[in-house]
C-alpha cells in the first residue's frame, strides 16, 4: 500500500504522526511519501520515507504553505493507495486528482473549540469561524474518510468513525523510581498549557533546589518569557526535541506537568503527555481536566491541584520531593495502568488495518483491539 501523509501545521516529528502512524505503517511494510515543513523545522526526514518539503503555516501566515502543500499532493498523492490528512486547512481545496483518491482526516483536535486557544487568532474572528468549521467538518464527512484522535470527537458527527487514541510507546520492563530533583513538561509550550503557570512555579520552586524541564517548541506570545526565565536559571528550557528523545530525558522526573487551562478543546481531550509520564514511571501532576483526571485518578498516579495556580502546583511538586515512597508508588502504578490500557502497538494494529481496509474500498470499520491484560 502506498500511502501519502501530509501536514502543514505540526512538526514533521510530531509524535502522533511520525512516531506513531508513519511508523506503524513503515512496520508493516507500507512505501510513505510524507510532505510536511522539513527545513523549517531543520528535521531530517527519515531514511525509509519518500520526504517532500513544504513551508510551515503558523499563525496568519498560512497561504504559503497552503499553496504548496496544493502543489505537492498534486504531484504525489494521485500515486497514493491513501492519502492521510493531518490538518483541516487542507481540506479546503483539495486538488481534482486527491478528490479521486481515498482521503482520510486524522482528527487531532475539536477545532472549532480550540479557537479560543489560538492566540494569533483575532477575538472578532472566531465566532465567524465556527459555523464555517462546522459546515467543513459535515461536508469532509460526506466526502472522506475520518479517523478520531477522542472518544468525544464523535458527537461532533453524524455517522460512526474510528477512534484511533493519542496512546504511546510504554516500555516492556518498568522505568526507574522517580527522583527528587526535577519537574518536567513536555508538549507544546502556551499559555493556555500552562506556560506562565510553570515558569511561576518553578520561580518559586528554584529557591527549594527543585529543577523544572519545559521540552518542547512555543508560541509566539510566550517565548519571550521563557527566555528570561531559562536566562534567570529559573528553567532549564529545552525547545523542541523528538518524542523519543524528550521522553528520555523526562524518565526518572519526580513529576510530569499537565497544567491546561480551562478551555473547550481541552475539557473532552486526553492529554497525551499524561500517559506518557505514566509510560515512564513519573508522577502526574494536572489541573482538573476531566480528561485527564479521568485517568489519574482511577490509576492513582498523580495529583490534581486548581486551575491557573502556580503555588498549589509548587506545593505538589514538594509534596512529592519529600514522599520518596509515595511518589515511587505513584511512578509505579502510572506505568502499570499505561501498560495495560495505553500501549500504543496496540492501536497500532488496527490504525494500519483500517487503512488497508479504505485502501481495498471497504467501508467496514476494523474492529476495536482486545485490551491488554494487566500485569
Amino acid at each position: 500500500m502506498r500511502v501519502c501523509v501530509c501536514t502543514v501545521v505540526h512538526h514533521p516529528e510530531d509524535a502522533r504522526i511520525l512516531h506513531r502512524q508513519i511508523r506503524a505503517l513503515l512496520d508493516a511494510g507500507h512505501e510513505v511519501t510524507y510532505i510536511a515543513p522539513f527545513r523549517a523545522c531543520n528535521a531530517t526526514p527519515w531514511r525509509q520515507l519518500s520526504p517532500v518539503d513544504v513551508p510551515r503555516a503558523t499563525g496568519r501566515r498560512r497561504l504559503r504553505a497552503l499553496r504548496a502543500a496544493h502543489r505537492a499532493l498534486t504531484e504525489h498523492a494521485a500515486y497514493a493507495d491513501v492519502i492521510l490528512l493531518h490538518d483541516p486547512e487542507l481540506l479546503v481545496s483539495l486538488p481534482r486528482e486527491v478528490r479521486r483518491r481515498t482521503v482520510v482526516w486524522d482528527v487531532h483536535e475539536d477545532t472549532a473549540a480550540a479557537l479560543s486557544a489560538k492566540g494569533w487568532l483575532p477575538g472578532p474572528a472566531r465566532p465567524v469561524l465556527r459555523p464555517a468549521i462546522h459546515r467543513l467538518e459535515r461536508r469532509s464527512e460526506r466526502r472522506h474518510r475520518l479517523l478520531l484522535a477522542e472518544e468525544g470527537y464523535r458527537s461532533r458527527f453524524r455517522e460512526e468513525h474510528p477512534v484511533v487514541p493519542n496512546t504511546t510507546h510504554v516500555p516492556d520492563l518498568p522505568p526507574r523510581p522517580p527522583d527528587g530533583l526535577r519537574a518536567v513538561y513536555v508538549g507544546q509550550l502556551s499559555r493556555a498549557r500552562g506556560a506562565l503557570d510553570m515558569i511561576e512555579m518553578a520561580r518559586q520552586l528554584a529557591a527549594e533546589g527543585v529543577l523544572v524541564e519545559l521540552i518542547g517548541a512555543a508560541d509566539a506570545d510566550v517565548r519571550d518569557a521563557l527566555r528570561d526565565a531559562r536566562h534567570a536559571g529559573i528553567v532549564r528550557w529545552y525547545g523542541f526535541v523528538p518524542n523519543d528523545r524528550a521522553l528520555r530525558i523526562a524518565e526518572g522526573a519526580m513529576a510530569g506537568l499537565a497544567l491546561l487551562h480551562d478551555e473547550p478543546n481541552y475539557r473532552h481531550s486526553m492529554p497525551t503527555k499524561v500517559v506518557e509520564y505514566m509510560a515512564r514511571g513519573v508522577p502526574v501532576i494536572t489541573t482538573p481536566n476531566p480528561a485527564a483526571v479521568g485517568i489519574v485518578e482511577p490509576a492513582g498516579c498523580g495529583l490534581v491541584v486548581p486551575f491557573g495556580d502556580p503555588q498549589a502546583a509548587a506545593k505538589a511538586v514538594l509534596r512529592l520531593r519529600d514522599d520518596p515512597h509515595h511518589r515511587t508508588e505513584l511512578g509505579k502504578r502510572g506505568y502499570e495502568a499505561a501498560r495495560a490500557r495505553f500501549h500504543w502497538p496496540v492501536h497500532a494494529a488496527r490504525f494500519v488495518a483500517q487503512l488497508e481496509a479504505w485502501a481495498n474500498h471497504s467501508a467496514d470499520p476494523v474492529r476495536e483491539p482486545e485490551p491488554v491484560s494487566e500485569r
